[in-house]
């Protein structure tokens, strides 16, 4: 069975901003590794646009920085899961649209062989969450606080308790912590 991670950067004060962060060549190359790792990526329509209007002109004109020219065609390449009931159709290599999320099609995306699936947008994480999908959580907290913005878990009404496995620091004082739910809940 295939893991479902949820995979974000967020500040310290638990924003999703894309532009707070700390983009540096150590934190492209872990994304990096982990997209070229995933069986696909699961995203929203705003992320999956906001993605899709950058990284595949860079995987066609590379910029020469290596590590983001490998992030880019990696991004690029990688399959790409986009649940958004506004598309009409999704233009980008390697994506497929999904109108609603429905429990038993993850659950079977889940069963199929082959790498983890990972998500990558606040509100499909959220969404994903309460139906309790989420085996893991990746949450790359950068040393900023922002104040306002997209909170991660916003529309989280119902405790979700997580048991941390283990941290990775980065030298730019990012914080990767790696999490799964404490127990399963039972749902009727």
């Amino acid at each position: 069975m295939r893991k479902l991670i949820a995979a974000i950067n967020m500040t310290l004060d638990g924003f999703c901003d894309h532009t707070a962060g700390i983009a540096d060549d150590e934190l492209h190359r872990h994304y990096s590794e982990l997209l070229s790792n995933a069986g696909a990526v699961l995203y929203g329509r705003i992320t999956y646009q906001l993605m899709e209007s950058f990284w595949p002109s860079v995987a066609k004109k590379p910029t020469g920085n290596k590590v983001i020219d490998e992030f880019a065609v990696n991004m690029d390449n990688a399959s790409k899961i986009v649940f958004s009931r506004s598309l009409e159709k999704v233009d980008w290599k390697n994506s497929t649209l999904k109108k609603k999320i429905v429990k038993e099609e993850i659950l079977e995306l889940k069963q199929a062989d082959g790498k983890s699936l990972f998500v990558g947008s606040p509100s499909l994480i959220v969404a994903l969450g309460i139906l309790d999908l989420i085996d893991e959580y990746q949450l790359c907290v950068h040393p900023v606080v922002l104040g306002s913005g997209l909170p991660l878990f916003k529309n989280v009404r119902d405790r979700i308790d997580l048991k941390l496995l283990k941290t990775k620091t980065f030298g730019s004082g990012v914080v990767l912590g790696y999490y799964e739910p404490a127990e399963k809940r039972v749902t009727v």
